[in-house]
């Protein structure tokens, strides 16, 4: 049997498998558990037998094979593998390494090890030569390679096709997503002159709190005190910020404020919220077919979403006319829903937002559209990735109405940056403005009630 999966000598190219450099750093522990032995880099070994791996066996027979197969195939190329770079494993420590191959041969390929390495936020994949990787904040170039485009783009296809979506020269991008909600983004040639493109944001196996963003330094506890209070008196947010800024962390993040027993309805291009309610439907976004039929967009989806009762509706994104279709709802009983936009600034959400109204191709005037936005969204949250990789949420403003035709905004909490570390650390601290919420009064009949000096603007947070 050993021959089914294994290339001809002819087929086999010469290798010699270069030490793992920035990759292979960080926490070996998610991916082996207590099979680690002391003082080897299992993260490391492992890459580096992948690449062993590919470059022998016929990767297209692997598709139609079994676990057993490939344990059984692998199970001598990895004694030897282990045994000529003197590396101390016991028996139970060898089944463990093989059995991980073997996961990672019938899974993605050589970036298995990186999906299960929670230290890493997001892998990029630029052509079947190259990995970068984001490790707190900063990006690195790892040693991990694809053995040629055909087996990346073999793993491309697994992953679209998992969730009913394609990729090819036809419809050469596409949003898809993973079994664990990681986010992909996906571009072929030709519009990708040099090869594929895989971009892959990956989401923390154990949702993030706002408990746990203010221990990462990206918010402080009075404004999460707020945002709570905001949430339960179902005030609607708008998370806005730039890519990579944190907003469907910080969305994920609000949504475990909303009480239970509420109905919540979700709309996403590529399902990836992570809500800890146990009342949720999930509605997602369909691409058209080959024939340019079938497309769902997310302002169908909007519309769909009314009419399943929802206590509030969270979009994971608002990118066209769908945002009046969200205004709308907030405006007609579904008031405490949420939504992120791309923005870098609270006042450039605004505006954002109004120009995607106005994509509706409705006939309103400019007042009429600003008139919708500021009677529709309550809070707006700012988040920025700072220059040191950094996320923090640099600003917490409330809508208070319209003055003329002008949208009226209150800052109550900002970040202020005061300095630069030696080693490039943004140094800065979190202020309130003096400004109290406007619903503070409409809270407090609820039972919600602010601390004395949540708004001191003399005191850091």
């Amino acid at each position: 049997m050993l021959g089914r999966f294994i290339k001809g000598q002819g087929e086999q190219r010469a290798q010699q498998v270069a030490p793992v450099a920035a990759a292979a750093n960080g926490t070996a522990a998610a991916i082996v558990a207590d099979a680690e032995p002391q003082g080897l880099d299992f993260l490391t070994l492992k890459v580096e037998l992948h690449r062993h791996l590919i470059d022998r066996f016929n990767l297209a027979a692997l598709e139609t094979a079994s676990k057993d197969e490939i344990l059984n195939e692998i199970r001598p190329i990895v004694r030897e593998f282990v045994r000529s770079r003197n590396v101390p494993l016991n028996a139970r420590e060898l089944d463990q390494l093989t059995s991980d191959t073997a996961d990672e041969m019938l899974g993605l390929g050589p970036i298995e090890p990186l999906l299960k390495d929670d230290t890493i936020t997001d892998i990029m994949i630029n052509t079947h030569e190259r990995v970068f990787i984001e490790r707190r904040g900063m990006i690195e170039q790892t040693a991990i390679r694809f053995r040629d485009e055909a087996h990346l783009l073999r793993i491309i296809n697994k992953i679209v096709s998992a969730i009913g979506r394609r990729v090819d020269e036809s419809s050469p991008m596409a949003d898809a997503r993973l079994a664990d909600g990681s986010r992909v983004n996906i571009a072929v040639r030709p519009v990708s002159v040099d090869g594929p493109l895989v971009s892959i944001r990956k989401f923390s196996k154990n949702p993030y709190s706002l408990e746990r963003l203010m221990a990462f330094n990206s918010i402080r506890q009075p404004m999460i005190d707020m945002l709570r209070i905001a949430v339960q008196a179902r005030k609607s947010i708008l998370v806005s910020g730039g890519t990579g800024s944190g907003k469907t962390t910080l969305l994920n993040a609000l949504s475990s404020c909303i009480p239970s027993k509420e109905r919540l309805v979700t709309i996403e291009d590529a399902a990836e919220l992570q809500l800890q309610q146990p009342h949720v439907g999930r509605l997602e976004t369909r691409p058209p077919n080959v024939e340019g039929k079938g497309e769902i967009r997310q302002r169908e989806l909007v519309k769909n979403a009314l009419r399943m009762r929802p206590d509030r509706i969270i979009v994971g994104e608002v990118r066209g006319e769908e945002a009046f279709d969200m205004l709308q709802a907030m405006n007609t009983g579904h008031e405490g829903s949420m939504t992120t936009i791309h923005a870098n600034t609270p006042r450039d959400a605004i505006s954002r937002m109004e120009q995607m109204v106005g994509m509706a191709g409705l006939p309103m005037t400019h007042e009429s559209i600003r008139a919708q936005i500021a009677s529709a969204i309550d809070i707006i949250v700012q988040t920025q990735r700072l220059a040191d990789g950094g996320r923090r949420v640099v600003s917490i403003s409330e809508i208070t109405g319209m003055e003329g035709n002008v949208v009226q905004l209150q800052e109550i909490y900002h970040y202020v940056r005061r300095d630069v570390a030696a080693d490039g650390a943004i140094i800065g601290e979190y202020r309130a403005t003096g400004v109290r919420p406007r619903f503070a009064p409409e809270a407090a009949t609820l039972g919600l009630h602010f601390a004395k000096d949540a708004f001191n603007p003399q005191v850091a947070l």
